[in-house]
C-alpha cells in the first residue's frame, strides 16, 4: 500500500499539535511562524533521503601518479538525528580508504558523509553505511571509518550524561586485517 505524500502543510499541522500537546498556544505571537520554520529545518535536516551518497563517489581520477598509500579525510563534522528520539547527534567522521588504482575527490568523502548523516540513525548503521558505501564503489584494498559523537537522548535527557560521546568503527580488507595498516589508519584519525 503506498501512502499519500506528506505536505508542508501536514507537517506543519504535526508541529502545531506538538506545540499544544507540550502545553503552549501555537496562535501565540512568537508561534505563529515557528510550524513552518520546524517544516523547513525538518526538511533540511533529512535531505539524505532525497539523494544516493554513492553517487558522490563515482567520479574518479585514475592520474594519482603512482600514489598508493593511504587516503584519510577526518574531523568530518556532522549533524544527525537519533532514529529513537528524533534529537540531535553531532560528532565527526573519520574516513579513509586504502586505493586500488582511482581516488576521489576528497569532498565527495565528506558529502557521502552528510548524505547518511542527514537521516534519522542510529551511529552503528551510519558508520557501516559510509564504510560499505566506499567499499562497492571505489573497490579500494581496504576501507576505515570512525565516528565519534554526542548524542542529544543521551545528554539532554534520559540518563542526562553531558559531554559522554559514542565512538563507532567499520574497518574492512588491509585496514582491518593488516595489523600495521589498521595501527597506521587508527594513528592518522586519533584526534589532537
Amino acid at each position: 500500500m503506498t501512502r499519500p505524500p506528506v505536505t508542508q502543510t501536514d507537517a506543519e499541522a504535526a508541529v502545531r499539535t506538538l506545540i499544544e500537546w507540550a502545553g503552549d498556544d501555537p496562535d501565540r505571537e512568537g508561534l505563529l511562524d515557528t510550524p513552518a520554520r520546524v517544516a523547513r529545518s525538518y526538511r533540511e535536516l533529512y535531505e539524505g533521503y532525497d539523494i544516493d551518497p554513492r553517487k558522490y563517489l563515482e567520479r574518479t581520477f585514475e592520474e594519482v601518479g603512482g600514489y598508493n598509500q593511504m587516503v584519510v579525510l577526518k574531523d568530518i563534522r556532522f549533524v544527525s538525528a537519533c532514529e529513537h528520539h528524533m534529537l540531535p547527534v553531532v560528532g565527526v567522521a573519520h574516513v579513509g580508504y586504502l586505493p586500488t588504482d582511482r581516488v576521489v575527490g576528497i569532498s565527495k568523502l565528506a558529502r557521502v558523509v552528510r548524505g547518511f548523516a542527514r537521516r534519522l540513525q542510529i551511529q552503528e548503521k551510519m558508520t557501516s553505511e559510509i564504510a560499505l558505501a566506499i567499499e562497492e564503489v571505489l573497490r579500494p584494498q581496504g576501507v576505515g571509518v570512525v565516528i565519534e559523537a554526542e548524542h542529544s537522548c543521551m545528554t539532554l535527557r534520559g540518563v542526562n550524561a553531558p559531554g559522554a560521546s559514542l565512538t563507532t568503527s567499520h574497518l574492512s580488507g588491509v585496514i582491518r586485517d593488516d595489523p600495521r595498516t589498521r595501527e597506521e589508519f587508527l594513528r592518522l584519525t586519533r584526534r589532537g
